[in-house]
């Protein structure tokens, strides 16, 4: 038998980490968020050092993500891939900036604790953001742990912007930093 359907949750933990009636108004504190959820992520054990969150122009939060491939067996499970698919769930639309009729509806913005990968590098381009906002970079992520990034073109920030998504890199680096050290320097233990 093929299975019809896939179901993916994120940990109960979640709920409770993440303040909804919250304004998120800098980067900073977009970022900060993405990191202290992959922080509790590792910490709870329920996934990988990975945190991310969608946000609308105002600054609330869409929805949030954490990386949980080896506990759902899905290699999609990355966080910026859930945050995508939940706030495209709950805007009921595939890209996230443009109403049923495909005109502009909104500015969302993606806060990442680390460069996306090249899965989620390309989930990226279609999901619909206007402002990518990244913690660590993958020369981190490569470093401190042993995770492959995989490839990315040379100039894959020029190649957003050129779609018309702003990046902004370096946001609590050293704090994005210090969960993949944590991750790294324990093993590299999912869960």
């Amino acid at each position: 038998m093929l299975y019809a359907q896939v179901h993916l949750t994120l940990p109960a933990w979640v709920h409770d980490a993440v303040d909804t009636t919250r304004l998120y108004e800098s980067d900073a504190d977009k970022v900060a968020l993405a990191i202290e959820l992959s922080r509790h992520n590792l910490e709870s054990r329920t996934g990988g050092p990975f945190g991310a969150a969608v946000f609308n122009e105002a600054g609330r939060i869409v929805a949030a993500g954490v990386n949980v491939v080896l506990p759902q067996n899905t290699s999609l499970g990355h966080a910026e891939t859930m945050a995508y698919m939940l706030a495209q769930q709950r805007l009921q639309r595939a890209r996230l900036n443009r109403d049923d009729a495909g005109d502009p509806d909104g500015r969302y913005t993606l806060a990442t604790s680390a460069q996306p990968c090249c899965q989620c590098y390309g989930a990226t381009i279609w999901a619909g953001i206007d402002r990518l906002l990244i913690g660590a970079r993958a020369e981190d992520v490569m470093a401190l742990t042993e995770f492959d990034e995989g490839p990315l073109p040379a100039d894959w920030v020029g190649e957003l912007e050129q779609r018309g998504i702003e990046v902004v890199r370096d946001i609590h680096r050293d704090d994005a930093r210090a969960v993949l050290r944590a991750y790294g320097e324990g093993g590299g233990q999912h869960y």
